[in-house]
């Protein structure tokens, strides 16, 4: 079998599937995510590691589709077996806990005979099925916004409706200052994190050198014995709130897709999640802070602020704005940047880890 293929007949998801719903179903199709059904897969010893596929079944008379879906084994701490069971186990307790999260169905393995899937066993790799959800991603918006530097009156609706589903979750408090230090151990040192993110950086680049990004990972060494004496802002959050895991179906009515890494944490985790990106666009666009763009960050963060009177999230966003700035600025995850691009990214990296508090006027100051 070719590697990063796993191998499974149909027989064995049809009996998985009528395990799973309590009746018999009939399977109807399976495809990857992204692409048509009449892309389906004409057999299923071409399904692969870390690629979601839709399942698209009858039961009951009714049509469903689900979305199975493994981790990729190389890199960012998903190494080991092990490493990805943790992370899907994980989700599969947490994904229904979270409003208006895809809802998990269930989490399987396939077994070493790769021949069969059965909810937990004599497995070789875990699986994840959610729902399928209808709509468009959220970065698709800012993509347009971006093509015609124009805002409409949805858009500036949906960031408002994303900042007050931030306030929703974040509203959610916890007593348990063992998991707030966790989360800020994990933000330094986790294979998906600051850490993983900077080994991830191959050598000799043109934009940053090794010692800069010493000086980065030691900086937030520092920021992390700041974040241990800030437990009570322990709060419930996403992870991983992105624009890449908001599903918008119409309106303001959205999904959001992939929590990660526990559900309690820092809000301002996924405060800068978001509005990195808001910079990130503008910055690739503009060359600065400017126009759109600053307008829907500032839309965003004021009314997060206004709503929560969370002040204090200014004097810890910092080390969270350098992990989220690390993975704009990747030469992985977005190998087409500019070099200015990338300088500027970095610059406001470094600029941001030496602030007591953060200053939502002052982003062009840190991108010099």
């Amino acid at each position: 079998m070719s590697k990063g293929l796993i191998g499974i007949s149909e027989t064995s998801v049809k009996k998985y599937l009528s395990s799973i719903y309590e009746k018999e179903i009939e399977l109807c199709g399976i495809w990857r995510l992204g692409c048509e059904k009449k892309e389906a897969l004409k057999s299923l010893k071409a399904f692969g590691y870390g690629i979601p596929y839709i399942i698209e079944f009858r039961v009951n008379g009714e049509i469903k589709k689900v979305v199975l879906e493994t981790l990729r084994l190389e890199g960012f701490g998903h190494d080991h077996f092990s490493d990805r069971a943790q992370i899907l186990l994980w989700q599969h307790s947490a994904f229904n806990k979270l409003p208006r999260h895809v809802r998990s169905v269930d989490v399987g393995a396939f077994t070493y005979k790769r021949k069969s899937l059965k909810s937990l066993g004599d497995c070789s790799e875990f699986f994840i099925v959610t729902e399928y959800v209808e709509g468009e991603l959220y970065h698709k918006d800012l993509d347009r916004i971006k093509d015609k530097e124009q805002l409409t009156e949805i858009d500036e609706k949906r960031c408002a409706a994303l900042s007050d589903y931030l306030v929703e979750i974040h509203s959610v408090k916890h007593e348990a200052p063992w998991l707030y230090i966790r989360r800020a151990r994990e933000l330094v040192g986790h294979g998906e994190c600051i850490m993983g993110l900077l080994d991830s950086y191959p050598p000799n680049l043109n934009f940053v050198d090794e010692s800069t990004l010493i000086d980065i990972e030691q900086k937030c060494v520092v920021w992390r014995w700041r974040l241990k004496r800030k437990a009570h802002r322990l709060s419930q959050v996403h992870g991983d709130f992105h624009p890449w895991n908001i599903m918008f179906h119409d309106d303001v009515n959205f999904t959001v897709l992939d929590r990660s890494r526990g559900e309690w944490g820092e809000p301002a985790d996924d405060v800068a999640a978001m509005t990195i990106n808001y910079i990130f666009y503008s910055v690739r666009k503009y060359g600065k802070m400017f126009g759109v763009f600053e307008k829907l960050f500032k839309l965003f963060w004021e009314n997060y602020l206004h709503k929560t009177d969370d002040y204090e999230i200014l004097e810890v966003i910092q080390p969270f704005y350098a992990w989220r700035g690390l993975v704009v600025a990747s030469p992985i995850w977005y190998p087409s940047l500019t070099q200015s691009v990338r300088v500027k990214l970095f610059n406001f990296i470094k600029n941001v880890l030496q602030i007591e508090k953060f200053d939502l006027e002052n982003v062009n100051l840190y991108l010099q």
